[in-house]
């Protein structure tokens, strides 16, 4: 695996890297709305989920040049946070946010418990773009053998149609060093879930793209032991029932990893890389629907490892807008970025085209 080419962010021609919201660790995940409007999901507190804190909806309809605080999608409940979320848009139009996150967490100075007690997911809709929402319930619980005894399972990632019309998304069960992660589905536009299939044994966070015709992507941050921590890909040619391994897409510690079909019908990853002296968030491109895929290439440096989490979308005129987190200092000084940048700029052997 070749290292990503050091292009230097927003010191790359054609690429604007920016702060976009302080005092967040964000892990964002975007949106497009129908007019254009970009929504990111985020987590509001300025910590990597130690703190009591609510999942929150910020716009920008200006192409993610600037961003607006828009709704608390999901408030917590005392000596709880709501940090942990998939989301995306049922067949209507409506936005479909699945959201978890952890019990005995501290108020803003006090001792913390160890991340070992998920809570149930809820679901959360909105009709009006996302100004306001209905939380339900709906989500299933986890198999109840294994590690899925007296555990929840945690979504991640987007939500995303299939060719029947139903709703999947990847959630996963962690415990201690055990991972495994499962293909869930929706027969009714997303207000109840179901597990559908396993989808990676040895994985948690897992992102899903659906290529059309019951074929499917996946990028699972995959953990073989604990030095090989690296984003794996899989496929699936049944829409989801079984997945195959293909092969890794990163080295170890660059994770985690978002898909998106681009408009020219490339399908790009985008990846936070945490190796040290490297860090920041790197892109991939395949025009072969991931059977191959160009080398590495630096979107966005960033100052300390604990970052990335990037989530890209497209906007109308075709740029990209890479919004993710990154830790600035240790005293709490945490904020969501975006990169703007032109994927038609980007060839094939990972080198941008003036």
């Amino acid at each position: 695996m070749a290292a990503a080419a050091a292009v230097g962010g927003s010191g790359h021609a054609g690429i604007t890297d920016q702060t976009a919201i302080q005092g967040v660790c964000a892990w964002p995940n975007c949106q497009v709305l129908a007019d254009g409007t970009i929504l990111a999901l985020i987590f509001n507190q300025p910590c990597h989920g130690l703190w009591d804190g609510d999942l929150d909806c910020w716009a920008s309809r200006d192409g993610g040049g600037t961003w607006r605080f828009l709704s608390r999608v999901a408030p917590h409940e005392p000596g709880t946070n709501r940090m942990n979320c998939a989301a995306g848009l049922a067949a209507n139009g409506d936005i479909v946010v699945l959201c978890s996150g952890w019990a005995d967490r501290a108020r803003r100075g006090e001792p913390v418990a160890p991340f070992d007690r998920p809570l149930r997911a809820w679901v959360c809709r909105s009709r009006d773009g996302g100004a306001t929402w209905d939380v339900t319930g709906g989500f299933p619980a986890p198999p109840r053998e294994g590690i899925g005894e007296r555990n929840e399972l945690i979504p991640f990632g987007n939500v995303r149609g299939a060719d029947d019309g139903s709703l999947r998304v990847a959630a996963y069960l962690r415990r201690a060093e055990a991972r495994t992660c499962f293909l869930l589905r929706s027969l009714d536009g997303g207000r109840n879930w179901e597990v559908a299939a396993p989808l990676n044994r040895v994985g948690n966070e897992t992102d899903i793209l659906h290529l059309g015709a019951g074929r499917w992507l996946a990028a699972s941050r995959e953990f073989r032991e604990r030095r090989d921590v690296h984003l794996e890909l899989l496929s699936s040619n049944d829409d989801g029932m079984t997945w195959n391994r293909e092969f890794p897409l990163t080295l170890p510690r660059q994770v985690t990893g978002h898909l998106a079909k681009l408009a020219d019908g490339r399908v790009l990853l985008s990846y936070g890389n945490r190796c040290w002296n490297n860090f920041g968030v790197d892109v991939r491109v395949s025009d072969d629907d991931g059977s191959t895929w160009s080398p590495p290439v630096r979107i966005a440096d960033c100052p300390r490892s604990d970052c990335g989490y990037p989530s890209t979308v497209q906007t109308p005129d075709g740029r990209a807008v890479t919004a993710y987190y990154t830790q600035v200092s240790q005293d709490y000084h945490y904020e969501m970025r975006v990169a703007l940048w032109d994927p038609a700029a980007l060839a094939a052997n990972g080198e941008f085209r003036a």
